[in-house]
């Protein structure tokens, strides 16, 4: 009979934990092609097609859509193939597991434009026992026979009632045991935990997620509901006190107050909102950054790009962007200036300086702001940079970024005139040292060759890591970059 294969959430890389299913590709009874992608998710960085690396007939999807998984919670079962024999044996495999006989292909991808080397087919039989009938069961959305003439195929685990919170009372031997840096495999399903921190804190103590009641938004745990256990553990009050403490304004409050609670709209910080929160905070904890800023005189730069744009015949490429432009200046100023184009290393307490510009610029998009990052960005000239950023703008909008595409970002330059603003203090993308923002570009009085006119003026800032530098550094890049911007002939010097 086939062998039924469960697919598990792969790991999608960069300390990814989680990621919100989007939208199922394929129904229960459908007949999938081997790397044939089966689910959307959405994770902190990006929104992803994950294909399953095995062919066969989809019996059973787990997880709803707009629901949150951690990574190695099955995502789906198929049935595989066929065979005559019986395995007695039982084991895993990078991707799920099987029952039955005979050899099962798989690709061994697991992520659409990553992968690993193909696993090794490994096959099982599940038998009930008393251990695992005891067990929380992962609770398929829905099951159907096997289209073929043999016996129906069923989900490689069955429903079972969810396990009772652990009570005081609870005798200690029944209580779920706490297993620090425990498998995927252990994880029974989500976890109310958005932050990779909250999870890293909740390990480094020994506590066990599954037993504590968040105190956040719809139960979500917070790094004080963790810090709460932590202490009852070191107190010596056991697993069964390991509850999150009411609110004190949840108990005092009055009863008009709480219907105000009630009625306020709650929006979770998960996915890229999250994502965004938690680097961001972390930049303000841990960069002491300084700002300065100084207005140019861009008139030259957009005559300049007016004239690149003009050229007309079967040579000329697509048209140069502002942001484009401001880009190559960026590079050229962090030749001049590589303090800026480096990072801390907190442990080994040393500045690190990047050979490569790996240049990230901000984009707004419907799932919030993300920062695409054009890859070598030193060894590209301004066309080459435009057609790098339109090519991530338009991945942006249309959510299909990858991973590795928002990620390794050195240096990011953020044009917030487009939401027409003059200036602002950006917040440095950690862990990278500095960040250029572009104000908009508009008509202003200006002295020009000592008379007054009206020019095209911009604003830049710069905010950087004070640790890697001194003001007199970023001065001297923000000036280089103000001097390319008003006279770009000064770019010939380094092209």
């Amino acid at each position: 009979m086939p062998q039924v294969l469960e697919f598990k959430l792969p790991d999608l890389g960069e300390g990814l934990t989680e990621a919100e299913i989007v939208r199922w590709l394929v129904e229960v009874g459908d007949v999938v092609a081997i790397d044939q992608p089966v689910v959307e998710v959405e994770t902190a960085k990006a929104m992803v097609e994950v294909p399953c690396p095995y062919g066969g007939v989809v019996t059973a999807r787990f997880g709803e859509e707009g629901s949150e998984l951690p990574v190695g919670a099955p995502l789906l079962t198929v049935a595989v193939g066929s065979g005559g024999g019986a395995d007695e044996g039982a084991g895993s495999g990078s991707g799920g597991a099987g029952s039955g006989a005979g050899e099962v292909e798989s690709s061994g991808n697991v992520l659409v434009g990553y992968g690993t080397g193909a696993p090794v087919a490994r096959r099982r039989r599940i038998r009930p026992t008393a251990l695992t009938a005891a067990a929380p069961a992962r609770v398929p959305v829905a099951a159907v026979p096997d289209p073929g003439s043999g016996p129906a195929v069923a989900p490689v685990q069955a429903p079972a009632p969810a396990a009772a919170p652990v009570s005081a009372a609870a005798p200690a031997a029944s209580a779920p045991v706490s297993v620090p840096g425990a498998a995927p495999d252990a994880v029974l399903g989500p976890v109310a935990v958005v932050s990779p921190l909250v999870r890293k804190l909740a390990r480094q103590h020994g506590v066990d997620l599954r037993q504590l009641v968040g105190s956040g938004p719809d139960g979500l745990i917070l790094r004080a509901d963790v810090e709460s256990a932590i202490r009852a553990l070191e107190e010596g009050a056991g697993v069964a006190s390991l509850t999150a403490v009411p609110r004190p304004e949840a108990v005092t409050e009055s009863a008009s107050g709480a219907v105000a609670r009630q009625s306020a709209h709650r929006i979770p910080l998960r996915g890229v909102r999250g994502a965004v929160a938690d680097k961001l905070a972390r930049s303000r904890r841990e960069i002491p950054d300084a700002t300065c800023w100084v207005d140019a005189d861009a008139t030259e730069l957009m005559a300049a790009r007016a004239a690149m744009n003009s050229t007309g015949g079967p040579a000329a490429g697509p048209k140069v962007s502002v942001l484009a432009l401001l880009a190559r200046i960026c590079t050229a100023a962090l030749a001049r200036f590589p303090e800026l184009n480096s990072t801390v290393d907190l442990e080994a307490r040393e500045i690190v300086r990047l050979p490569e510009v790996h240049l990230g610029f901000a984009a707004q998009t419907e799932r919030g702001l993300v920062v695409p990052v054009v890859r070598d960005a030193q060894a590209r000239n301004a066309e080459s940079i435009g057609a790098e950023i339109a090519r991530l703008t338009e991945a942006a909008r249309a959510g299909r970024l990858t991973p590795a595409e928002l990620t390794g970002g050195t240096f990011t330059l953020n044009n917030y005139g487009v939401f027409g603003v003059d200036g602002s203090t950006p917040i440095i993308n950690h862990p990278e040292a500095a960040m250029l923002g572009v104000g908009r570009i508009v008509p202003k009085p200006w002295v020009h060759q000592g008379e007054l006119a009206v020019r095209q003026v911009v604003q830049l800032s710069l905010t950087f890591d004070h640790r890697v530098c001194d003001g007199g550094t970023a001065g001297g890049f923000l000036r280089y970059i103000a001097d390319c911007v008003e006279q770009p002939a000064v770019l010939l010097r380094t092209l």
